[in-house]
């Protein structure tokens, strides 16, 4: 049991320059014996209000240096302060304010929150057991409009797509990975560097791209590129929900449209999803 969307603000000063963070935090806690729900006896239960004000105080005493730290400090909290508790776990995710610029000056107090992905982490751990943590990013929308296509699929009487070799590849990517044994990391820097290499696989070199073969291919390729660059990653697991796009038929209005009008496929859409994981930690 625990406490869902406990939301808040953090704000932090520095003289006059401000800081923020906005999260969402859910907690989850299971206690050494059923009783209360097995017996109705409530003797061990940590009420979910009680729950909600210790993730508050803990922002207060400790801020939130990173989301995955903050995640940590609420799992060891419970489990150093309540011998009642075996296992906890906390999800944390960050609203995506930015720091505003105004004529390439960043401003002192000011901020937007710009919808280009959320973070977000799970900490979780079983009493005498690891500490676990898990990272990732969510509802990025990414899209290329040309260097993709689908082409020597298999086909039988009921096939009825024809194969592109130039398409427009657009989706909403969720991607989450997991550390191995979390040591002084600086996820900060760890989480920036996959969201960069994630940009990277998609899109291919800025000057000419990258071909994807296959919306599968290109979830393989982001996998395969954070595996090769963030040692700290032992397994990651990708998700791209896809959006199709038609070109719109304009010979009745006396136009011809070459792929400069397009409508998108509201439904059904694709997904394609693979967990990647290195050999060793795998098998462990």
């Amino acid at each position: 049991y625990g406490k869902n969307s406990i939301k808040f603000l953090r704000l932090h000063r520095e003289g006059k320059e401000h800081f923020v963070k906005e999260v969402e935090v859910c907690t989850h806690l299971r206690l050494m014996t059923p009783q209360e729900y097995l017996e109705g006896n409530n003797s061990l239960v940590i009420p979910t209000d009680t729950i909600k004000n210790i993730v508050l105080v803990l922002a207060k005493k400790n801020g939130i240096p990173s989301l995955e730290q903050f995640a940590i400090d609420i799992c060891n909290h419970f489990m150093t302060t309540f011998c009642q508790v075996v296992y906890v776990k906390t999800y944390v995710q960050e609203v995506p304010w930015q720091r505003l610029h105004e004529y390439g000056v960043p401003h002192i107090h000011s901020f937007i929150c710009v919808p280009d992905g959320i973070r977000f982490c799970e900490a979780e751990q079983c009493r005498n057991g690891p500490l676990i943590v898990f990272a990732g990013i969510k509802d990025v929308k990414l899209m290329k409009t040309t260097q993709s296509g689908f082409e020597g699929f298999y086909k039988n009487e009921h096939t009825t797509l024809p194969e592109r070799h130039d398409r427009i590849l657009c989706g909403e990517l969720f991607c989450k990975w997991s550390y191995g044994e979390c040591k002084d990391f600086d996820f900060d820097c760890i989480w920036k560097k996959i969201r960069e290499c994630i940009f990277e696989a998609f899109a291919g070199p800025p000057d000419c791209g990258e071909y994807s073969p296959s919306y599968q291919k290109t979830v393989n390729s982001i996998q395969m590129l954070v595996l090769s660059r963030v040692p700290q990653v032992q397994v990651i697991e990708v998700v791209l929900n896809n959006t199709f796009y038609n070109v719109v038929d304009m010979k009745n209005l006396g136009l011809t449209n070459d792929k400069e009008v397009l409508v998108p496929v509201e439904a059904p859409y694709g997904s394609c999803a693979c967990t990647l994981g290195r050999k060793k930690f795998l098998e462990a």
